[in-house]
Order: C-alpha cells, then sequence, then structure tokens
C-alpha cells in the first residue's frame, strides 16, 4: 500500500506539474483541465488511502478531546510548570 501510495503521489504531483506547464506554455484550457482532473483525483483517490494508511492500527480516542484526555494534558501542564519553577528557584536562589 506504501509504494502504491508513493507512485499515486509522484504521478500526481508529474501531472500537476505538466497541466501548470500546458496552461502557461501551450494551452490554457487545457492546462486548467489538467489540474482539475489531478486536484479531483487527489481528493477523491489519494487523500482517503493515505489517512487509511496512516490511521490504521491507531486508537481515536488518543486524538479526540475527552474528559480523561483533558486531565493528562493538565496534569503534564502541571509537572511542566513545576518543573520550570524549581529550576528559576535553583537559579536565583
Amino acid at each position: 500500500m506504501k509504494l502504491f501510495l508513493r507512485i499515486l503521489f509522484i504521478c500526481l504531483s508529474a501531472s500537476l506539474s505538466y497541466g501548470l506547464y500546458h496552461k502557461s506554455i501551450v494551452d490554457f484550457l487545457i492546462g486548467e483541465k489538467i489540474i482539475g482532473f489531478t486536484v479531483l483525483i487527489g481528493a477523491t483517490i489519494f487523500l482517503p488511502l493515505f489517512l487509511y494508511e496512516q490511521w490504521k492500527g491507531k486508537r481515536l480516542e488518543d486524538y479526540t478531546l475527552t474528559k480523561k484526555n483533558i486531565k493528562k494534558m493538565r496534569k503534564k501542564q502541571e509537572l511542566i510548570l513545576e518543573k520550570e519553577d524549581k529550576s528559576l528557584s535553583k537559579k536565583y536562589s
């Protein structure tokens, strides 16, 4: 799957580059169509496959704001602040 995504990304990049070249040098309307088709394929095929590949095996709860995650973030922030306070008190004492 990763190889397929890499090849598809390279093809989309090449197609976008060719569309930009074609738009500026050869024919404006054909270049616009090539760019539009490339963006359409990128948004409807590449993006969902890429997101599926990246999220595979990960839990959505780890990336959403729940009460549990908010408590974890507050604890981490408190620990960071405590460490900073200790370092500052050592520095100025």
